[in-house]
């Protein structure tokens, strides 16, 4: 690590931790992970657990934290769904009736948010579409979802994830190729894309906690939203290589990765030790 690097390190007094290939791998829990959680709450490093999967609800998410042996609190997750909700609210806050194309807790996420959550068997008729990480996904809803974005309804995507991690021998296409099949289907592209790498992921961090960018690393797996969303909000950006991304990929990467680390351990004792 060079002397750049370093000092970047010493300034973190908090790391937002992408999920999924970063402290688990589907339903598995990396060994190294509590450690890891261990080393960074002696530091008095805070963290907060981020993630794109909008499959699940901020208290389902909580639930698996806590079967996988991890504390947490709605305090310190942070979901592309919770990003969503707050774009909605600053950016269509007249609009309350939506199609939401995702699972059933990521409609009832909605509906405990005040906004009226249109079926698709439903004859009314809503003002904005939601496509989220449908993992119960019909035909029937995507003809649906199809059928309103070609009326001119607002096409809105939690995120841009092309498929989900997964410790299982399986593909999980996740919302980005759903997205992209919409488009295909209607010549339409998404309003807006939240999720990773939005830099609003991090504003609320950074707000609650009193950070400067400067004193939050993001740290996940992905190049393409978690280094890309760290480049955009000024943040530091940790690239572990538990996950999806080889180092191979950082080659000629048009996107900064300031730190390549094995996994969250190895960050977690360099801070440790800072």
């Amino acid at each position: 690590m060079d002397k750049k690097q370093f000092e970047r390190l010493k300034k973190i007094r908090h790391v937002a931790l992408d999920m999924d290939g970063t402290i688990y791998c589907g339903n598995t829990l990396f060994p190294f992970t509590k450690k890891s959680l261990d080393l960074f709450s002696k530091a008095g490093i805070g963290y907060t657990y981020l993630t794109n999967n909008s499959s699940r609800s901020a208290d389902a998410y909580l639930e698996k934290l806590k079967k996988l042996g991890l504390s947490a609190t709605i305090d310190n997750l942070y979901t592309s769904t919770m990003a969503t909700i707050e774009y909605l609210r600053n950016n269509y806050s007249a609009f309350k009736k939506i199609f939401v194309f995702g699972t059933e807790s990521l409609r009832k996420e909605f509906e405990d948010a005040n906004f009226t959550v249109i079926r698709e068997n439903d004859s009314i008729e809503p003002e904005l579409v939601i496509v989220g990480f449908d993992t119960t996904l019909t035909y029937e809803r995507m003809c649906k979802a199809a059928w309103w974005i070609k009326q001119g309804k607002p096409f809105i995507a939690t995120h841009p994830d092309w498929v989900c991690p997964t410790d299982q021998p399986t593909v999980l296409v996740d919302c980005g190729s759903i997205c992209s099949a919409l488009t295909a289907a209607t010549g339409i592209k998404p309003k807006a894309v939240l999720g990773k790498p939005d830099a609003c992921m991090l504003k609320g961090i950074l707000k609650k906690h009193n950070l400067k960018p400067d004193e939050l690393a993001m740290v996940g797996d992905r190049i393409y939203t978690d280094m890309a969303m760290a480049a955009k909000s000024g943040t530091l950006g940790v690239l572990v290589l538990s996950g999806e991304a080889a180092l191979k990929d950082t080659e000629n990467c048009e996107i900064e990765i300031p730190v390549i680390v094995k996994n969250i351990l190895e960050l977690a004792e360099i801070l440790s030790n800072k």
